[in-house]
């Protein structure tokens, strides 16, 4: 996300902004912005969330394989966009030139691999919905609301009475 904000300043200087207008330089400042802000969010959601929805812990091996392979195959597709943007690739064609090729490809690979990293994800729920080493009632040492009082996965009708806030 840190890094599509400094590419946004880059955007926002206007002598440059018009070099870069309609090239992937804006793709790669997108993905960075909405892709990490977002999707690497509703991970780290998912993942501190799961042991409450399912009552088992996630794979710590599993959790840790699909951040590092999800953020090397995430910079390895969008980054190199950076420069085919500088080099004038323009956006929304069918077809580009032979000197965007090898970055092209390398963001290809890139994109596979980020797509097929979140296979990880899908089996470290399906992991964790099926099985595993039971949750704490606090799972993380962190947890401080309500939510974390009551057993995991929490019971119907958990506060059939309004709890002592403390």
């Amino acid at each position: 996300f840190t890094m599509g904000g400094f590419t946004g300043l880059i955007c926002a200087i206007a002598p440059i902004d018009i070099q870069v207008q309609d090239t992937y330089y804006v793709v790669a400042h997108f993905h960075y912005v909405l892709v990490a802000g977002s999707l690497f969010a509703l991970f780290a959601g998912a993942y501190y969330w799961l042991p409450k929805w399912t009552g088992h812990m996630p794979s710590e091996k599993i959790g840790k394989w699909h951040f590092w392979c999800s953020i090397v195959f995430f910079n390895l597709a969008f980054f190199p966009m950076h420069f085919l943007g500088l080099a004038g690739m323009p956006r929304r064609i069918p077809d580009y030139g032979l000197q965007f090729a090898d970055f092209n490809a390398i963001a290809t690979i890139g994109a596979f691999g980020f797509g097929l990293s979140q296979l990880l994800f899908v089996l470290a729920v399906v992991k964790c919905a099926r099985g595993g080493e039971r949750a704490a009632a606090r799972s993380w040492e962190a947890a401080e609301g309500l939510e974390w009082t009551v057993p995991s996965p929490a019971p119907h009708h958990t506060f059939e009475e309004a709890p002592v806030v403390r």
